[in-house]
């Protein structure tokens, strides 16, 4: 396994432009992120055409190689390794299948610079504020649920409280993680950042009065977090242009403490106290009240939110739920985004069945579709081809909306933790009517989804738009296409 860590990272570098190209590596849950000096130099077609890349996303300031769960970690510690000194390799050939992806993505860029704006530039920020967190929530939220299991069960009651404690301590202090990587993304001392944002979980915050009423320790939970640490970058980077050296060592960081704890306090953690408790209202009204028409919009309108690169923004507001709920109750309607691109991608491979580089394509990344990566199916299929990609947001739609008719009817399904969708979404399920009902009326939706998506594929989105493949004859009524080599009759030319 680590061998072939190694070797595909060894390929990667060179398409990349080789270890004087790359700025830093690090990596999310999916996809290995770079910063490139100079993007020109990046060999695209051979890199998405590697064996192991399931998709390439060029997303604001990183460049993004989707490897999939549990492998890109493997490889990222074996490309930083190279990183020093890079090996020449001969790139892969580029192949048909390679050049459709090509071209989804350039679809997407297209759609990234039409829509390019400061405010959809800071969600992107926030986004990955909150990413290299997803690991520990994963962990975290499994062993919730272990000992949630257990405690039900009256099993283990020895080793019941451990689990909980260990799944609690990180939600506990999620705020001074928040705070760290806040400061560290907008350019503060990451350190500093924790500092004002653990204010906001530390228990003596009880003894003070704002508006009124006296503080709870969490209160704002990760917004208030979030706000804490911006704002104390905002203030270190005031100080550090003012004070020379000498005094900066010992002001910046005292009043970048002082003066953005005391606005948190009085301030910050009320309002976004305030906010966290609206959005928690707000979720359990919608699916209570508008359930079918809520997941309907979620997982209909998912897929374009992915392709845009605007769907980890949506991260603070699982994290808000988890902290209030323990479980989100949007992560399941938004997985059925997944669902319904799975379908699609099965009717695609049904309907061309001639188009041999296309179904390969397909059956190298539906697993990782399966486990709710989406990315190498969206700008490797439906995206190029066009209609499978609305007629994949149709079945997301309508397992949305089968979730949450059930959410109306008193089930409701959430997740401890948010990461993994699709199959892996299962371990971290919960609700109200309990863990077996969840995961029915989740595996439910996901049945309604990949239905949905592959009918309406099949029967709706590749009219007008199935791609030719080399050496085939096309039927001038419109039928599918035929090889050339294939026995039978050629149909006549049109008078």
């Amino acid at each position: 396994m680590h061998t072939d860590a190694r070797a595909l990272a060894a390929a990667l570098l060179p398409l990349v432009g080789g270890a004087a190209n790359v700025s830093s590596a690090a990596h999310c849950v999916t996809r290995l992120r770079l910063a490139l000096a100079d993007r020109s130099r990046v060999d695209e077609a051979a890199l998405r055409a590697l064996p192991g890349v399931l998709g390439v996303v060029e997303d604001g300031e990183s460049y993004q190689i989707v490897l999939g769960p549990g492998v890109v970690g493997r490889v990222t510690a074996e490309f930083e390794r190279l990183l020093p000194s890079a090996a020449p390799a001969a790139p892969p050939p580029v192949t048909t299948a390679a050049q459709l992806a090509a071209r989804g993505a350039q679809l997407k860029d297209r759609h990234k610079r039409r829509n390019a704006t400061p405010g959809r530039a800071a969600l992107r920020r926030v986004a990955d504020v909150f990413v290299p967190l997803i690991p520990a929530l994963i962990g975290c939220g499994i062993l919730a649920g272990v000992a949630g299991l257990l405690a039900n069960l009256g099993w283990l009651p020895a080793l019941t409280p451990a689990l909980s404690a260990l799944a609690s301590a990180f939600m506990a202090l999620i705020a001074v993680f928040v705070g760290h990587n806040t400061a560290r993304e907008f350019g503060g001392t990451p350190v500093l950042g924790g500092a004002v944002a653990a204010v906001v979980v530390y228990p003596g915050v009880a003894k003070v009065t704002a508006f009124g009423s006296a503080l709870t320790p969490g209160q704002g939970g990760v917004l208030g977090a979030l706000a804490a640490a911006l704002l104390g970058t905002y203030v270190e980077k005031w100080c550090r242009a003012r004070f020379p050296g000498t005094l900066d060592v010992l002001l910046t960081p005292t009043l970048t403490v002082l003066v953005s704890g005391l606005v948190t306090l009085y301030v910050l953690m009320y309002a976004a106290g305030q906010v966290a408790s609206a959005t928690g209202t707000a979720a359990t009204w919608l699916l209570g009240h508008t359930g079918a028409l809520a997941g309907l919009l979620l997982g209909g309108l998912f897929l374009p939110l992915v392709m845009l690169g605007l769907h980890q923004a949506l991260i603070p507001l699982h994290t808000t739920l988890i902290e209030q709920q323990g479980h989100t109750v949007l992560l399941p309607l938004l997985a059925m985004a997944g669902a319904g691109q799975v379908g699609a991608a099965a009717a695609v491979y049904v309907r061309l069945r001639h188009d041999t580089s296309m179904r390969t394509t397909i059956r190298s990344a539906l697993p990782a579709g399966l486990l709710g990566v989406g990315e190498p199916l969206i700008y490797g299929v439906s995206l190029p081809l066009g209609r499978p990609f609305l007629t994949a947001c149709a079945g997301g739609a309508a397992g949305g909306a089968f979730v949450g008719a059930f959410a109306m009817r008193g089930a409701e399904v959430g997740a401890t933790a948010i990461g993994p969708s699709g199959w892996a979404l299962f371990p971290l399920l919960a609700g109200d009517a309990g863990p077996a009902v969840a995961a029915a009326v989740y595996g439910g939706g996901l049945l309604t989804g990949y239905a949905v998506g592959f009918l309406a594929t099949y029967c709706f989105g590749l009219s007008g738009t199935a791609r030719v493949p080399v050496g085939a004859v096309c039927d001038p009524e419109g039928h599918e296409p035929r090889p050339a080599d294939r026995p039978g009759p050629r149909p006549a030319p049109p008078r």
